[in-house]
């Protein structure tokens, strides 16, 4: 027996937007962006202008004259987001937060005390309504993938169900751009072959994907198309993973201004992983491309890992590893991320190489000297504050028009 449409994906609508609406009723019905130089998000009375996030600011006031922008409010679209997740706690554990407003949920384990899947989604979204002020859509299905795209059907702000024996008729007559790694130049390529919908794309045979997107992603759209998703809701564990993320409007991946997005990222990160004495053997980066759409690559080594310059070594060999591949989406950047799993404790930490030593008789040299470096910049931190000493990178917000608060507000544990 199939089991009913368990899986529930959560989305807040035009989530820091609404915030700003919430926070200032006289802006409710009213286009906003948040932003100034680059739109980081607007509300749904802005995007029916085609105003989007990631535009420039001067594009958008082209679009849409009486655009307001507002200067954002970070703390508490932290804050707000985290008050939506204990909404979704309350109705089960098994909440996987994949950012600071989406997450998806398995009811399984719930139905005998709130009912149906769809009841259940019907009082998440009229409980954080009612309790928040935020509107949010629900998409509900059997598997992750289904449920993802039922959410963004249903919105704005509504609640979408696929029963299993619907499933096909459903998914199949959606267009491909709704699906997970499918940006614009991949929707393109499609519709030179002709093929606009889930469901035309479900036909496409998998060596005529290999060729066209690529083994990696020919071979997960297909899938996805035929509905194969076997992915599992996996509650998020702060001992599980460490992890940070940066925002930046819309960027080429030139590759000075990608080293200093991913040593930014990696000093966090590692830093957080000292300052709770672990370390971790996988390294995953996430990229997402102007067109929204992402994609993550990892690397699992030997030893674990806790070094700012060795955390970024494979950052950045994981990153171009992703952007030369030619299947995959050649716009724009908009976010970098990452993070670090399978934690080891510090105590059972050997000391990590850096990857393809120029010397490796003097390698474990090199690492002992990180140590070292990494634990001098820890305490002259702890002591005088973050900002007394770093690596040699520049200052993010010199190459951004993207608030170091927004940046900070997207990086937390994954």
């Amino acid at each position: 027996m199939d089991p009913g449409p368990t899986i529930l994906h959560a989305d807040l609508d035009a989530f820091y937007a609404s915030v700003e609406q919430l926070l200032h009723p006289e802006l409710r019905g009213k286009p906003i962006a948040v932003g100034g130089g680059v739109v980081l998000a607007c509300s749904y009375e802005a995007k029916r202008y085609g105003v989007s996030s990631g535009m420039s600011g001067n594009k958008a006031k082209q679009l849409c004259p009486n655009l307001q922008f507002v200067g954002g409010h970070f703390k508490e679209y932290q804050r707000l987001g985290d008050e939506v997740m204990a909404v979704l706690h309350d109705f089960t554990p098994m909440v996987q937060r994949i950012s600071i407003d989406e997450a998806f949920i398995d009811v399984t384990g719930s139905v005998h005390l709130f009912g149906p899947p769809e009841v259940i989604g019907a009082r998440i979204r009229e409980r954080v309504r009612t309790d928040i002020g935020l509107p949010i859509s629900v998409g509900a299905a059997r598997t992750k993938h289904l449920a993802k795209i039922a959410s963004q059907v249903a919105k704005p702000d509504g609640l979408v169900v696929v029963q299993p024996h619907l499933e096909t008729e459903f998914l199949h007559p959606l267009p491909v751009g709704l699906m997970w790694g499918i940006g614009p130049v991949t929707q393109a390529k499609l519709a030179e072959r002709g093929v606009h919908t889930i469901g035309q794309l479900a036909e496409v045979s998998p060596e005529v994907l290999h060729s066209l997107l690529g083994k990696a992603l020919g071979g997960k759209v297909g899938a996805l198309a035929n509905n194969d998703d076997r992915r599992k809701v996996r509650p998020n564990g702060r001992a599980g993973s460490v992890g940070a993320q940066s925002a930046f409007g819309r960027r080429d991946p030139e590759p000075e201004f990608v080293r200093q997005v991913l040593g930014h990222l990696a000093d966090r990160v590692a830093g957080r992983l000292r300052a709770k004495l672990r370390a971790g053997r996988t390294v995953t980066v996430r990229i997402r491309f102007a067109g929204m759409k992402a994609i993550t690559r990892s690397h699992t080594g030997r030893l674990p890992v806790n070094s700012t310059l060795t955390l970024t070594e494979i950052a950045e060999r994981l990153v171009w590893g992703a952007l030369s591949q030619p299947s995959e989406e050649r716009v724009q950047i908009s976010l970098l991320a990452i993070s670090v799993s399978n934690l080891v404790d510090q105590a059972s930490l050997q000391l990590e190489l850096p990857l393809e030593p120029d010397n490796p008789e003097s390698a474990g040299d090199v690492a002992a000297a990180r140590f070292a470096i990494d634990h001098s910049v820890d305490e002259v931190r702890r002591r005088f504050g973050r900002s007394a000493v770093g690596y040699a990178s520049v200052t993010l917000s010199e190459h951004t028009s993207v608030p170091e608060e927004f940046r900070e507000l997207a990086e937390h544990e994954l």
